[in-house]
């Protein structure tokens, strides 16, 4: 990527989540499994996501962040949401954070549950190739990640 391309990419990965604020903090906090309807709940932040950045004017410095914020829960299978994409439909920035955005969440320590080892992340990664992640950006991701750890 170009050093554009990587600005309008680091942009669009602070403000994937911001929708989450239009989630319940008794959903967003809950340290126990969540129910169905509660998942729900959450299956909606990436539409609520894109609903607040397009409220920002100008809407065109918003408008490269919107399919990134939208599919940044999107399954390189097709089982991911909120729209179901599957493989290169699937725009490149959401499948770039959907690789960072699993690696924070599966280190990072939670209200119900202590973060994992790296390695054990980066296993999961690697186990979800083709499936969950886009082989390429998991590929990316896998080696910047590696790098960064030196």
């Amino acid at each position: 990527m170009n050093e554009q391309e990587l600005d309008l990419l680091n942009k669009t990965a602070l403000l994937h989540d911001i929708g989450k604020i239009g989630v319940r903090d008794d959903v967003l906090l809950k340290e126990s499994r969540l129910t169905n309807e509660e998942f729900e709940q959450i299956k909606l932040h990436p539409v609520l996501d894109e609903s607040i950045l397009k409220q920002i004017e100008p809407a065109e410095a918003m408008a490269p962040l919107l399919p990134g914020v939208r599919s940044h829960h999107e399954r390189y299978n097709g089982g991911g949401y909120p729209d179901g994409l599957k493989g290169l439909d699937i725009p490149e920035f959401g499948r770039i954070i959907a690789v960072a955005d699993a690696f924070d969440a599966m280190t990072s320590d939670r209200p119900y549950r202590k973060g994992m080892p790296i390695e054990k992340a980066l296993a999961i990664l690697a186990e979800g190739k083709g499936t969950q992640w886009d082989p390429v950006s998991l590929k990316g991701s896998l080696m910047f990640i590696r790098f960064k750890r030196r």
